[in-house]
């Protein structure tokens, strides 16, 4: 691989890591963790903050904890967060095959180009009901795992087509808020790892799962585009459109912030009339809720994250805190004062530009008749809007160091700096965290 893809696949693990270190306390996670234990005893691969399990139990339960909070990676053409499903299944059969570093990356790699391909190859169409997280990435996380089991093509082939047939995850969680969202991820990872394990042990799959008669582009999409599955192949890397979240919520949201955010100093929210967000169809389909009354509805919502990122300069974690919020909406005044004077619309324009782009304006009325506009394609931590390696370190810091201490954070930094020296990745990872 080219230098710069191995460096900007060790930027996804360093982001990964800090996403699943910090969702492996939560709620969601703790339940899965349990009931990977209860699955029988193993100690194959790490689960954070459980303990050991099998390969494929560490993948779910780690697949799990990695998309709780909303802080993990997604790509703009697949509307996919690849992170979350692959490299768990990536490092759980790396761990119990004793893989090495270069292994470890190249599968972390070639899961992210699996992914990411599917992905864009029904995208937008796919999105209405799917979400690729739980579908187009269970490939990925086959891709990956195979590739730690040095699958021939053949049995490579047999493993994507039993991925492709395991292939789930409907949007419909999002009407109630349900963890269903954490859970694809997770099943992703272990349908990735079993269809890997299954492939070499001579289990066959469907040889056209991707294009035949009943195959995933007919029984996902009206629409689809095989060519994007080979378009570049081998000269660009998936894993280098990489995107970052900056922001605790959904990737939909944050162009408008990052917009907010550059208006918020030109304005006095006492002077506010009226603010006028606009987006894109598909993103908007996922963020329009206006009042929300959980964090989880939060982060699935444009208004609010735009007034929160308005009224206190920031969208992190600690926005999304369940004291804000009742069963009438948001309860601080602030914020929910800004709601009332907050409209969201679908620009035709701005879908025209999805998922090429994620686009959002900013038009915000004070009271002397004065309009203050914003508008950007692109987010922060957007390849066309990147940030640097040390903005990474300092979230991975900043989500890790409050959890688990100091120590542990700088202990994790250093193993992901020294990675390259690892010849068995299982010593590099079982003792970062204890069990808890």
């Amino acid at each position: 691989m080219p230098v710069a893809v191995v460096d900007d696949t060790r930027r996804s693990i360093l982001d990964w890591l800090g996403s699943v270190l910090a969702g492996s306390l939560e709620k969601p996670a703790r339940m899965a963790q349990r009931v990977v234990a209860g699955l029988g005893s193993s100690s194959e691969a790490t689960v954070f903050s459980a303990g050991r399990a099998s390969a494929a139990g560490a993948a779910l339960a780690n697949g799990v904890a990695s998309h709780i909070l909303e802080l993990d990676d997604v790509h703009k053409g697949s509307t996919l967060h690849a992170a979350a499903p692959v490299i768990p299944a990536a490092l759980a059969v790396a761990e119990r095959e004793h893989a090495s570093e270069e292994s470890f990356m190249l599968a972390v790699t070639l899961g992210y180009e699996a992914a990411l391909r599917v992905g864009e190859a029904v995208n937008p169409d796919h999105y209405r009901f799917w979400h690729p997280t739980g579908t187009a990435a269970t490939f990925g996380a086959a891709a990956a795992a195979g590739s730690i089991l040095g699958l021939d093509a053949d049995r490579m082939l047999d493993a994507l087509g039993s991925a492709g047939t395991q292939a789930a995850g409907l949007w419909e969680f999002n009407a109630d808020g349900a963890m269903s969202k954490h859970l694809h991820p997770g099943k992703a990872a272990f349908n990735g790892v079993l269809a890997a394990d299954l492939a070499r042990a001579g289990f066959t799959g469907a040889k056209r799962i991707l294009e035949g008669d009943r195959g995933f582009f007919r029984a996902t999409a009206a629409s689809w585009d095989a060519s994007r599955i080979t378009d570049g192949l081998g000269t660009r890397w998936k894993v280098s459109e990489n995107c970052y979240k900056m922001h605790a919520c959904c990737g939909h949201t944050h162009t408008a912030i990052d917009v907010a955010l550059d208006l918020r100093e030109d304005i006095d929210l006492g002077a506010v009339r009226s603010i006028r967000i606009e987006t894109y169809g598909p993103g908007y389909a996922i963020v329009k809720e206006p009042n929300p009354n959980t964090p989880y509805r939060a982060q699935f919502s444009i208004a609010y994250v735009v007034a929160a990122a308005l009224a206190e300069g920031r969208v992190g974690l600690d926005q999304f805190s369940a004291a804000r919020f009742d069963s009438d909406g948001v309860r601080e005044q602030v914020i929910a004062s800004l709601l009332e004077r907050t409209s969201v619309h679908v620009s035709d324009d701005l879908t025209a530009k999805y998922p090429a782009a994620w686009p959002a304006r900013l038009s915000i009325e004070l009271t002397d008749g004065r309009r203050v506009q914003g508008a950007a394609d692109f987010p922060r931590g957007n390849p066309e809007n990147a940030v640097s390696t040390a903005e990474l370190e300092a979230k991975f810091t900043a989500l890790v160091a409050p959890r688990f201490g100091e120590g542990v954070a700088k202990r994790g930094l250093e193993l992901l700096r020294g990675l390259d020296s690892c010849s068995d990745v299982s010593a590099a990872f079982r003792d970062l965290v204890p069990a808890r």
